[in-house]
């Protein structure tokens, strides 16, 4: 028996062979500029190799990385889709086994008394019922002639390695958005600053316009004017306090925390850009990006999915058997060897009127899997453009601080001498309030560009893959 069904099973794989499943379409080159457009530096070691707590050195912002790393709610949910996908990976490792049932079962039938079984049973057993006592262990496999288990193998371990590129994905988001969010609050912070200082340059200037209306040499127009100015600059206060609280709000719950304070413990100006903007070449980038390397792995999912719709097509080869011990009397179930039974089948199943629905989902699979090109594509193009976004901030917003420095500097100068010149009656109370207000405008204008230069900086660790 044995020796009949290998060579049953030799014959249709050897008949069965000259079919052709569909061939996989190997990951497509995509199309790569040499270097990022204003790409200063391409050294082979980019900025995204460098890990995130050599990056930002800040105690407080690597604190509270780390807990946004270990209690964000969206990193925790990567972390199950991990641990449910190796569960799946594991399930598969054991899909060539055979399945195995046991199987026990007790049947008593009452057949009528004028038909055949009910007569039969009346004469030669001498009873109007017939009892059944049955327990086995039923075997069945399926030959994988097609890769179908190896296809299904196939898409288990890319899904699980899709989970852990995700998982990347996430950590990678949270670490440059909570930087980004420490480095706003330090922006408030100094614009605060500034605008608590202009109150008080407000206040000096307004009270030697007091004395000048009471000397009589300004009208009381002058006063109204100063005490405008000045409640323009408290009103600030207020408003970047809110900006504060809402932003830290924001930071607390990213890091998995309840709305609260958030811990600074430096300022602004002892914050420095980054030295190391090298870029690396742009395949470095691809092969680093979790979101690029998931559609890469999506392309291995839809070459298998459509290996295992091509297989649907073709004949399945199917073993079965059964063993047990059965018997007509409970007193006789377990009476070895005369109880015993046993039985071995092979079918071969071939789809042959499916009114077109396997040949119609193997051609979506193969459509599916175009799309799955064009969109690895597409997502290699968007990485490209945004590291050159970035690069092209970086470099402008230095340019523009240079020029932004440069103007608050003469700002400040003017209103000095504003001061000094109203001071001794050479100016007037409108030349040193339009002083006042520019140099303000300009103290917070520079630290919003440090602000964009800082949230630039970050976002090309980000495009780059870094920060996992």
């Amino acid at each position: 028996m044995k020796t009949y069904l290998q060579y049953i099973t030799i014959l249709l794989i050897t008949t069965l062979a000259a079919c052709s499943v569909s061939k996989d379409i190997e990951k497509p080159a995509p199309v790569l500029p040499e270097n990022f457009r204003d790409a200063a530096d391409t050294g082979s070691k980019g900025i995204a190799t460098i890990l995130w707590r050599d990056l930002f050195t800040d105690p407080s912002l690597q604190e509270l990385i780390d807990s946004a790393i270990v209690r964000n709610y969206d990193m925790q949910i990567a972390v199950k889709n991990i641990e449910s996908a190796q569960l799946v990976l594991s399930q598969t490792k054991h899909a060539y086994l055979p399945d195995v049932t046991l199987q026990t079962g007790v049947t008593l039938t009452r057949p009528s008394d004028n038909s055949l079984n009910g007569i039969s049973l009346s004469q030669f057993l001498g009873r109007s019922y017939l009892e059944d006592y049955t327990m086995g262990v039923g075997v069945s496999w399926e030959a994988d002639i097609w890769g179908k288990i190896k296809n299904q193998k196939a898409i288990a371990l890319a899904t699980y390695l899709q989970t852990a590129e995700a998982r990347k994905a996430v950590q990678t988001n949270i670490v440059a958005n909570v930087a980004k969010g420490y480095y706003d609050l330090l922006v408030l912070d100094a614009q605060l600053s500034v605008a608590k200082k202009n109150i008080l340059l407000n206040d000096s200037t307004l009270n030697m316009v007091r004395l000048q209306f009471a000397a009589g040499q300004v009208t009381e127009l002058a006063i109204q004017q100063t005490a405008a100015l000045r409640l323009a600059a408290v009103q600030l206060v207020p408003q970047l306090q809110q900006e504060i609280a809402l932003r830290e709000n924001a930071l607390s719950i990213l890091t998995g925390a309840l709305p609260g304070a958030v811990d600074r413990k430096i300022v602004l100006d002892k914050v420095s850009m980054p030295v190391n903007t090298a870029t690396g070449i742009p395949s470095e980038m691809v092969s680093r990006r979790p979101d690029v390397k998931r559609e890469e792995l999506a392309l291995v999912i839809a070459n298998a999915q459509t290996g295992i719709s091509k297989a649907n097509m073709y004949p399945s080869l199917s073993i079965t058997a059964a063993a047990g011990i059965n018997a007509f009397k409970a007193s006789n179930w377990f009476s070895i060897p005369a109880s015993l039974f046993g039985s071995v089948a092979g079918s071969l199943t071939a789809p042959l009127l499916q009114k077109k629905q396997l040949h119609t989902k193997y051609e979506i699979a193969k459509v599916d899997r175009e799309k799955t090109v064009i969109r690895f594509r597409q997502s290699v193009l968007t990485a490209v453009g945004e590291v050159s976004d970035a690069l092209a901030r970086i470099r402008y917003l230095k340019e523009k601080q240079v020029i932004v420095a440069e103007r608050r500097e003469i700002l400040q100068k003017a209103t000095y001498n504003a001061g000094l010149l109203f001071r001794n009656g050479m100016a007037t109370y409108i030349e040193v309030l339009t002083a006042q207000g520019n140099v303000l405008q300009s103290e917070l204008e520079a630290y919003a560009i440090k602000k964009d230069q800082l949230t630039a900086n970050i976002e090309l660790y980000r495009a780059l893959g870094g920060g996992y």
